[in-house]
């Protein structure tokens, strides 16, 4: 069974001003619900126009007054920014506010200028996350807890609240360089990879594999896990309209995204700098065909998109379809007719073909 959730950037490109940028993805969000998305997904980004939704939680809680049904996912919380005792109180409130709807994703983040802006050496990311896992859990799910690390200090502390669901709400890590997905399977947590950076089917698959191979080697069993995939994603009434709206905003993603995560002259080497080289390279040389081929891009009439999202499905084995739909500031309106077009004519094809919708 695969569900349908939509990520929510809150890009700003030029033109549009903050205040328009926050009314028009909220609005987004609260009607994914009527749509019949299963989930919603605010990216944590810091400083620039790539991104600004700077506290998931402050928007999602907006969210959760609005709706009854649609899941609140984080795509992602970037854990080394944040204090975990502050994660774990903002998110176990927002369970409860939501009823248990909360679907936490972490990451360890990827972008220089953020770790920069919060003076955190981001060399120090895995760490930092390593230990933020364990101190959100234990606030989670033990009484009171001390913790004794490199980067915190807990001594004898209860955390309150707790959140509604048990032992704690869902928790997702993103996965984008290789070593990453062995290592989302070792701590046993479903998971959140991407198209965007551009990895065809093949790759994904791959990936994918090492992290349920992970989780066989940790005993745990891969079908009681979830995996999502994020995809750029617009559907139109014939593919042409699709390409036309959707081109220019996919290109001032690509060439956004490529500025802010160029490595710095002489710093020390990240693994997450791979992604530079990749898009960079992928910006480069891919053409229309090539960023529909590798599932980069899902773009094109109801049917086109129904038959792209069924290969993907059969391909990964995923069962979260994260469409990226309002991107590098799309027209509103044509974000909502693409939205509604997902509900009408593609999620019920994919049904019908044995790919339940949400």
């Amino acid at each position: 069974m695969v569900e349908f959730g939509m990520l929510h950037l809150f890009e700003h490109p030029a033109g549009r001003t903050e205040k328009q940028v926050l009314e028009e993805q909220l609005d987004l969000m609260v009607q994914a619900e009527d749509y019949g998305f299963h989930s919603v997904w605010p990216a944590e980004h810091h400083f620039s126009e790539y991104g600004y939704c700077a506290s998931p939680v402050v928007h999602l809680a907006y969210v959760a007054a609005r709706t009854k049904r649609l899941r609140l996912g984080t795509g992602v919380v970037v854990l080394p920014l944040n204090h975990p005792i502050r994660v774990a109180e903002d998110y176990a409130t927002l369970d409860l506010i939501s009823e248990g709807r909360v679907e936490l994703g972490l990451g360890r983040g990827y972008q220089p200028h953020e770790f920069r802006g919060y003076g955190i050496e981001q060399t120090k990311s895995r760490q930092i996350f390593h230990e933020g896992v364990e101190i959100l859990i234990k606030a989670w799910t033990e009484e009171r807890f001390s913790y004794h690390g490199q980067f915190y200090q807990v001594e004898n502390l209860e955390v309150r609240p707790k959140p509604l669901q048990k032992p704690h709400p869902p928790i997702w890590m993103a996965a984008l360089s290789n070593e990453t997905f062995a290592l989302c399977g070792q701590y046993g947590f479903n998971l959140l990879t991407a198209f965007a950076f551009g990895a065809d089917l093949e790759r994904v698959h791959g990936n994918i594999e090492q992290w349920r191979q992970a989780l066989r080697e940790g005993g745990r069993d891969p079908s009681q896990y979830r995996v999502g995939c994020l995809a750029m994603t617009y559907v139109a009434e014939t593919t042409q309209q699709a390409i036309d709206d959707f081109a220019e905003p996919v290109l001032w993603y690509y060439h956004t995204f490529a500025k802010y995560v160029a490595p710095p002259p002489g710093h020390p080497p990240i693994p997450t700098y791979e992604l530079y080289a990749l898009t960079r390279d992928f910006v480069a040389s891919a053409t229309w065909e090539d960023l529909l081929r590798r599932g980069a891009v899902v773009v094109g009439s109801p049917d086109q998109v129904v038959d792209r999202i069924g290969q993907i499905v059969e391909a990964t084995g995923i069962n979260l379809y994260l469409a990226w739909i309002r991107i590098g500031g799309l027209d509103h309106k044509k974000v909502l007719r693409s939205m509604e077009l997902m509900a009408s004519r593609v999620m019920p094809q994919l049904k019908a073909l044995g790919v339940p919708a949400s």
